[in-house]
């Protein structure tokens, strides 16, 4: 049974920084797509980074130059290091595994397409 486990999370004031991390366990990577979705209130769902099977990572233009996603040589441990935060960084953060790299850039993909976290609350005040 796949899952995932997200740390992390808090409160920043804008300009601030905060690094969240996914403990994943019984995932066999695939040629699918590992990564991060966020979800405002009052949003859908949006893809904010993955990490491909060939290890290329691919980002929202919104975060570009400001978050790193990363994942260790074991491939247990996915993260996001997010700097500079703005307000409109505030969502609950969901690390996400095996779902199309598509889901992740900008096509709406159904949660049953893959795994998915619980989700971690970043909330970025002015």
């Amino acid at each position: 049974q796949v899952h995932l486990e997200e740390s992390g999370g808090g409160s920043v004031q804008a300009g601030g920084s905060l690094r969240l991390s996914c403990t994943t366990s019984g995932y066999t990577y695939s040629s699918y797509c590992i990564g991060w979705f966020r979800q405002a209130p009052g949003k859908e769902r949006e893809g904010v980074a993955s990490i491909g099977s060939d290890g290329t990572a691919t980002y929202a233009d919104s975060v570009k130059g400001r978050f790193t996603i990363s994942q260790d040589n074991a491939k247990t441990t996915l993260a996001l290091q997010m700097n500079n935060l703005k307000p409109e960084d505030t969502a609950i953060y969901t690390c996400a595994a095996d779902f199309p790299c598509r889901c992740f850039s900008g096509s709406w993909c159904p949660a049953s397409l893959g795994y998915l976290g619980q989700g971690t609350q970043v909330t970025v005040s002015s």
